[in-house]
């Protein structure tokens, strides 16, 4: 009997997980653009980062949005471009520092 309880006992811990308990990461500082759309017609909102160009969403006429910006980095220099929705014309500002929120009235 005392061979089978041995035997028990030593399955069991042989068994036995180890767990390691890990810190969350940090969370990425969220960047985020409000803008406000003056125009007549929505604006469909871009951010072009290293050559690169990334479609935020479109902004309602005469509206505010706050709008996430993701794959950038915060304190990042970008350009921000909005275009009307019938493509007639096209709104830029350059050299935006990324922080926080970043306010931008169209037109």
């Amino acid at each position: 009997m005392h061979r089978l309880l041995f035997v028990l006992l030593l399955s069991a811990a042989a068994c036995s997980r180890q767990v390691t308990l890990q810190a969350t990461p940090a969370q990425a500082v969220e960047v985020q653009l409000k803008v406000t759309n003056r125009a007549a017609q929505a604006v469909t909102v871009f951010v072009v980062d290293g050559g690169t160009e990334y479609t935020l969403t479109t902004v309602a006429a005469n509206s505010t949005e706050i709008i996430p910006v993701r794959n950038v980095a915060a304190g990042s220099t970008v350009t921000l471009r909005a275009t009307l929705a019938d493509g007639s014309r096209s709104y830029t500002r350059g050299n935006v520092v990324l922080r926080g929120v970043f306010e931008w009235e169209v037109p």
